[in-house]
């Protein structure tokens, strides 16, 4: 093979390596490369022993024994994942109906804008985001409405990852992340002009014990809006591939046992919420959210390449392949659960606190 031949392989080998890696790129193309795929602030050397023990512990997550660890081991979770959410989903940790014309991008911007326009904020006043990831969310609605949004994350990774990308999106000024837990909050009594919560209830152990913290922070007469992940009335415990697929969406997304569609209007109003409005966003004329998921696989297993390459060279600790191929799992589980209509990631309701409470 002459010079001129060997350079032109060269050439084209590199520029396939390039296109494959960059050019198709992750799904958002923006916030974190590949090189830089971590565990968080678990150390490298210890994400693989992490790992394990995330995954023995949500072995079946309806028998958890020992709830008062779930917090814990959500917080391990999203160690896990973070980097690699971010890679390949983008910032917003949650799905969105597709929108005919718009890209995933936008149709994820517009389902949390309505998130804020349901609640009625106006500029200047100060909202919460309970369970906010890396703020995703929180940009967008803070964009939207011009409203101060205070977000906690149980997970300080993704609490320095949400502040970089504030300063980054220039609305610091509007967007402030503190690390904590929506059970036990570090905010006052009667705070906020209204909340707001995004598919992060979910890994609450108890829905009540978080609404009430929820309620109590909100002033008298605010509003409040969740999108939770639930079973719809189509789910059948007695049917063993609905047990498996609503199984298989708990382990692989930290979730200590799903929710009935039933259940939630009746827990907002047991911790002192008014029901203003509760829909599946997920139902027609809603266009499938789980698109996204199945026009990823090819995306997926480019990146499980880039995934194991890194991780065999030493670049990304080891235990990230394992933690990819749970990812790719549950996707699999949430798109089986949107096209049998067994689950639902928006069931939507809108609560208000009452202007006086009952004890007052």
């Amino acid at each position: 093979m002459d010079s001129v031949t060997l350079y032109c392989t060269a050439a084209l080998v590199a520029g396939g390596i390039y296109w494959f890696v960059c050019v198709l790129g992750p799904a958002e193309r923006k916030g974190k490369r590949a090189l830089d795929l971590s565990g968080g602030s678990i150390s490298a050397e210890n994400v693989k022993d992490n790992y394990n023990q995330y995954w023995s512990f949500f072995r079946k997550p309806k028998e958890i024994e020992t709830a008062e660890k779930v917090p814990d081991f959500v917080d391990t979770f999203y160690n896990l994942v973070t980097d690699i959410y971010e890679w390949g989903w983008g910032q917003s940790f949650h799905f969105s109906p597709s929108i005919p014309g718009k890209s995933d991008k936008d149709a994820t911007r517009i389902h949390e804008e309505m998130a804020v326009d349901l609640i009625k904020v106006k500029p200047g006043q100060k909202i919460l985001d309970a369970g906010c990831g890396v703020g995703g969310p929180m940009r967008a609605i803070a964009a939207h409405s011009k409203a101060h949004v205070t977000g906690i994350t149980i997970n300080d990774y993704q609490v320095k990852r949400a502040k970089l990308h504030n300063k980054k999106a220039g609305l610091d000024h509007l967007c402030d992340v503190v690390c904590g837990n929506f059970l036990q909050m570090p905010f006052d009594d009667n705070s906020f002009d209204g909340a707001y919560s995004i598919e992060a209830t979910c890994h609450a152990p108890k829905l009540e014990e978080v609404y009430a913290e929820i309620y109590r922070v909100m002033k008298p007469g605010s509003l409040y809006v969740s999108y939770e992940w639930v079973t719809t009335d189509k789910y059948r415990d007695d049917d063993e591939e609905h047990r498996e697929v609503i199984q298989g969406i708990e382990r692989g997304d930290a979730l200590p046992g799903m929710r009935s569609y039933s259940d939630i209007a009746a827990t907002a109003r047991k911790v002192g919420f008014e029901v203003v409005q509760e829909k599946d966003l997920a139902k027609p004329p809603a266009k499938p959210w789980w698109n996204r998921l199945k026009m990823g696989r090819i995306a997926y297993w480019r990146n499980h390449v880039v995934v194991v390459v890194l991780s065999a060279v030493g670049i990304a600790p080891k235990g990230t392949v394992d933690v990819h191929e749970m990812l790719f799992k549950t996707a699999d589980y949430l798109s089986r659960g949107g096209e049998t209509g067994i689950f639902s990631p928006m069931h939507m309701i809108l609560c208000r606190k009452p202007e006086k409470t009952s004890s007052e």
